[in-house]
């Protein structure tokens, strides 16, 4: 008989809906051997919910998601686990999520295909479709599974073995760009990423949406875009990004910046916002906005 393999989960949660929360934390609970849960949120939650295997962090502060994706997947090395999936509080998965990602982990360790972690067919919530990337070309590798340069990090379960070789999340970026710079880093180290085709879970992109010359896009809270401006300028200096997201993402810049500035409500808000993230980006600072203003 083969290894029984140990398998746990990271949820991150910052102000979540805590009906919604608790619905998560419980299905994962169910299909996991070791679950931890870092929360952001200024005043602690009290979980109606069995303990054994829930290891729990508040920081009030928000540490960044990052920072508490780091501490839960050193939760679940020091735990055994050989696999660690990392959730957001607006996904949702089914009852055997977890066992048909696994599955296809195993399948490609078995296999010695040079895989590191899978994550599922992104559903979004607003418009109840699959995400497809406009620009990210997709190679279909193996069976059920599409390697592509880069997933998002919820859903994502990844392979501790390899871990300590590519490194831990970038704390510094805080939020936006972590999963896929994560990625892009793996990469360097001949590894890949996948999507598995038949597994879907539905994800909350944003907080909203809204459309401006026939285009809908994601809106979401005015700080946010701090975190969005100052880490495509942090991240479009590094050789090992692809080529399309820079291009991608730095032509779109003055575009995001209109929309944000009269579009949308708090305008001068997100001016303040995106304004700091140009300049700390410019000056290469890291960490959260309150480090800096």
């Amino acid at each position: 008989m083969g290894k029984t393999r140990l398998i746990g989960a990271t949820i991150v949660l910052y102000e979540p809906d805590l009906e919604v929360a608790e619905k998560l934390i419980s299905s994962v609970c169910a299909q996991v051997d070791v679950v931890s849960v870092i929360d952001n949120t200024r005043v602690p939650y009290h979980f109606q919910l069995p303990k054994a295997n829930i290891h729990y962090h508040h920081f009030p502060n928000n540490i960044g998601i990052a920072a508490a994706q780091n501490i839960g997947l050193r939760d679940l090395k020091s735990a055994g686990c050989d696999y660690g999936l990392l959730l957001d509080q607006d996904s949702h998965i089914d009852n055997d999520f977890v066992f048909r990602i696994s599955s296809l982990l195993v399948a490609s360790k078995v296999e010695k295909r040079p895989l590191v972690a899978i994550g599922p067919r992104i559903i979004c919530s607003f418009s109840e479709k699959s995400v497809k990337p406009r620009v990210q070309r997709e190679i279909a590798v193996y069976e059920e599974l599409v390697c592509v340069t880069q997933i998002i990090s919820s859903g994502m379960m990844i392979d501790l073995a390899e871990i300590d070789m590519i490194g831990y999340k970038e704390e510094g970026l805080f939020i936006d760009g972590v999963d896929h710079e994560w990625c892009w880093r793996a990469k360097t180290k001949n590894l890949m990423v996948a999507i598995a085709e038949n597994v879907e879970m539905v994800h909350r992109l944003g907080d909203s949406r809204s459309k401006f010359a026939g285009i809908t896009y994601k809106v979401g809270s005015p700080i946010r875009l701090y975190y969005q401006f100052r880490n495509v300028l942090l991240l479009a200096r590094r050789g090992y990004v692809p080529w399309y997201w820079k291009a991608r993402n730095i032509l779109v810049l003055p575009i995001r910046f209109f929309a944000n500035a009269l579009l949308q409500e708090k305008r001068l808000i997100r001016i303040k916002y995106m304004l700091c993230g140009l300049w700390d980006g410019v000056c290469k600072k890291q960490g959260a906005f309150s480090d800096h203003w």
